[in-house]
């Protein structure tokens, strides 16, 4: 998509529901119509690419938590739905692999939300990075003192900085609003579910994975709830495709699967994923999951993605997103958090857990 519409636009989308399209639809599931009305909405021209600390990522991090008071959770950020994640722009000279060194412009994390203030105005990103966190407390009062984070991440790659064949706008419609959209669903049919789910669920949305998993870094060590608490991690990254190596259509796979118990249990109570087909791209190891999984916690992520030649380009548009594919893996990823919350807690296999990094270099 180019680059077309004006910042005042996101005004506009405020005022209305995210699914205006599908407001009719039942409650216990998803469908084609609600993920295209969600998805067309994060993955728009307006969003300007969610790129983490910029207007376009904040409008996504405004329009996210609508729909997660609309489902009923409960905020739990720092600051209402919001936790603030502090970053500052950083310069410095790093050598590439042809021996050249270059200048490179990066996000780093600060020390604390009052050390923002002291970062210049040309070092300070345009908006106020954040995750957004809503809580859906457990019904059950022997099992809801554990937690379950179910999370993806909204952020994108922003604005190109030279158009391609008149195209600005990196859209991330399968990376990562799909898994946007998916938690989103999850939340709102649980949320509905009765009776609701035994354990607790956080239901986290990230900024900075693209810069290095920064929102979920700081969320790890500013949690919402005694990180303790927290038993499994389940996110959904880039479910917008279908992939034949997973069964095709409404089919998805599951990162790490055999590296905890968690793969046998979603896979005995028939949830339709396999084991990562492809383990030499090290997947387990490249999405926001990696961060819970080093900290200890059995942690891996659902995807679809079939390799398809958009990833991080321009063309990575809603009009290549198969809705009714996405709406069939919502729904069985709602079964599979409401296993994780009802059910035995996963625990790592022998050799399954990930090394912890050292302290400096975490997550």
């Amino acid at each position: 998509m180019r680059l077309r519409a004006p910042y005042f636009v996101f005004a506009a989308l405020f005022t209305l529901p995210l699914t205006r399209a599908a407001s009719a639809q039942q409650p216990d599931s998803s469908t084609a119509a609600r993920v295209g009305a969600l998805l067309g909405v994060l993955a728009d021209d307006s969003m300007e690419g969610r790129a983490t600390g910029s207007r376009g990522g904040a409008a996504a991090a405004r329009a996210i938590a609508a729909e997660l008071e609309r489902a009923g959770l409960r905020p739990a950020g720092d600051s209402g739905w919001f936790q603030r994640v502090p970053l500052a722009w950083r310069t410095s000279q790093m050598q590439g692999r042809d021996g050249q060194m270059r200048t490179v412009r990066r996000l780093v994390p600060l020390a604390d939300l009052a050390a923002r203030d002291t970062v210049s105005a040309e070092n300070r990103p345009v908006a106020q990075a954040v995750n957004v966190v809503g809580i859906l407390p457990g019904s059950d009062p022997a099992l809801q003192n554990d937690v379950i984070v179910i999370d993806a991440h909204y952020d994108h790659l922003g604005i190109a900085a030279t158009p391609v064949n008149g195209d600005s706008i990196f859209n991330g419609a399968d990376d990562d609003a799909s898994g946007t959209v998916a938690v989103l669903e999850v939340a709102r049919m649980l949320a509905r579910a009765r009776p609701g789910p035994k354990r607790t669920i956080v239901f986290l949305l990230t900024t900075g994975e693209e810069r290095g998993l920064l929102g979920t870094r700081w969320f790890i060590d500013h949690p919402v709830v005694p990180f303790e608490r927290i038993v499994a991690n389940l996110e959904i990254e880039m479910i917008g495709r279908p992939d034949s190596l997973a069964g095709g259509a409404g089919k998805g796979w599951l990162t790490g699967y055999d590296r905890s118990t968690m793969g046998q249990l979603l896979r005995d109570n028939g949830i339709p994923l396999v084991s990562d087909p492809r383990p030499d791209q090290r997947f387990f190891e490249r999405s926001d999951n990696i961060a819970f999984a080093r900290r200890g916690v059995p942690a891996h992520t659902i995807s679809s993605y079939n390799m398809h030649s958009d990833y991080h380009r321009v063309t990575d548009e809603v009009r290549l997103v198969d809705a009714s594919h996405m709406a069939a893996v919502i729904n069985a990823t709602a079964r599979a958090a409401q296993l994780l919350a009802d059910g035995p807690v996963p625990t790592w296999l022998p050799g399954g857990r990930p090394e912890a990094p050292p302290a400096a270099a975490r997550p």
